[in-house]
């Protein structure tokens, strides 16, 4: 009887106590919009997807701005991989945490900047990837 209350505490406490690989999954950094970096796009619509520049500069008359972000994953790639920390956390009684967390450490998304020059209007001009990862 009391092996049984044990073995019931030990079940009930891993279904409240969520696996930080979950945590992690559901948490990583969103997926932007990279399409966006293309000639003919307003500046407006720059900042609303990638927020503000982290670094503002005119070169020959022109505004250059920098864009740096973590490109992250879709909300559904999120959400799969969450389910299945979920899942192999109880198949394995949390033990899966000894994978899941560094694996969810090493996919955090990639670091991308981009070099961006505007015409008089605002409107893209020219585009340069200055890193990928």
């Amino acid at each position: 009887m009391i092996q049984l209350r044990i073995t019931m505490v030990m079940v009930l406490s891993l279904l409240f106590i969520p696996g930080c690989s979950v945590y992690m999954a559901a948490h990583q950094p969103d997926k932007k919009d990279v399409g966006l970096f293309a000639v003919g796009t307003p500046k407006n619509l720059l900042i609303s997807e990638f927020g503000n520049p982290t670094a503002t500069t005119t070169k020959d008359g022109k505004t250059v701005d920098i864009f740096s972000f973590v490109q992250g994953y879709s909300t559904g790639a999120k959400v799969g991989r969450g389910l299945a920390h979920g899942a192999a956390d109880v198949l394995t009684l949390g033990l899966w945490e000894v994978v899941g967390t560094p694996t969810e450490s090493a996919f955090d998304g990639d670091k991308m900047v981009y070099q961006v020059t505007y015409n008089d209007d605002d409107i893209v001009e020219n585009v340069v990837v200055l890193k990928r990862k």
